[in-house]
């Protein structure tokens, strides 16, 4: 069973958004749940600082030994930093994807989008567990 920690938010394509102490910016990367049907995790395509999204804009790939998939943000914003441990060692999102695996950090426009993301029991609910 896949791990869906209670105070993180979910989309129905798999990222996972994790508050910061600046309330303007969240971390976002991809689920437990993704990383397992992936399975091992061997490059991930992200974007430069400063770049802007709209939510569910492509922000980058993740290339897997099964399949290439996008990754998109669950949110609107620009990002604010970027994962670089992980053009070294993707496999960070496999071994700790909720911690040292994340991917970028988004300074977003509209906090009132956080609401429109799934909590832990409606994303253990879409998944299936």
């Amino acid at each position: 069973m896949s791990k869906t920690p209670p105070d993180l938010r979910y989309t129905e394509e798999h990222e996972y958004v994790k508050e910061t102490d600046d309330k303007s910016v969240v971390q976002v990367g991809i689920t437990d749940y993704a990383q397992g049907e992936l399975g091992d995790v061997v490059y991930v395509d992200l974007p430069k600082v400063g770049a802007t999204f709209a939510r569910m804009d492509a922000f980058g790939t993740i290339e897997a030994v099964k399949a290439v998939s996008e990754l998109f943000s669950p949110l609107a914003g620009t990002v604010t930093e970027v994962n670089t441990a992980l053009e070294s060692d993707p496999a960070l999102v496999n071994r700790d994807p909720y911690g040292e695996g994340w991917m970028i950090r988004l300074r977003i426009k509209s906090p009132k989008e956080l609401d429109d993301l799934l909590g832990s029991e409606e994303y253990t609910k879409h998944i299936g567990e």
